[in-house]
């Protein structure tokens, strides 16, 4: 009886922690800013430098810098923008004006909580 019941808790608690997913987090954009990415070749001797969004994201406790993976999306989001994202491992994903977005994160810093 023993066994069972403790198969049964540990079984329990497994669930437990298998279906809690990282919460989503309020934050705010920030600013925005354009940085260099790379660069495309255009013939055998020119290059152009490809630009890709930055953004400054703010939450209570913590800023991110995040930038996209690809220069492909080429949509702003406007500063002030309220979102709610989820990290996971190195990436923010979340959802802004209607549509879905996945960045890089690439700083991270915290924020003084002291109140003067």
């Amino acid at each position: 009886m023993k066994k069972i019941l403790l198969a049964l808790s540990v079984l329990v608690v497994a669930a437990a922690f298998s279906s809690a997913s990282n919460p989503p987090m309020a934050g705010t954009i920030v600013s925005e800013s354009s940085v260099d990415c790379g660069t495309k070749k255009q013939g055998k001797k020119e290059s152009t430098a490809l630009l890709c969004q930055e953004y400054t994201v703010r939450t209570n406790t913590t800023e991110y810098k995040i930038r996209q993976e690809k220069p492909a999306d080429k949509s702003i989001i406007p500063a002030n923008t309220p979102i709610e994202f989820t990290l996971n491992k190195n990436k923010m994903k979340f959802k802004a004006n209607g549509k879905k977005y996945e960045y890089l994160i690439v700083a991270t810093s915290a924020l003084d909580t002291q109140t003067k």
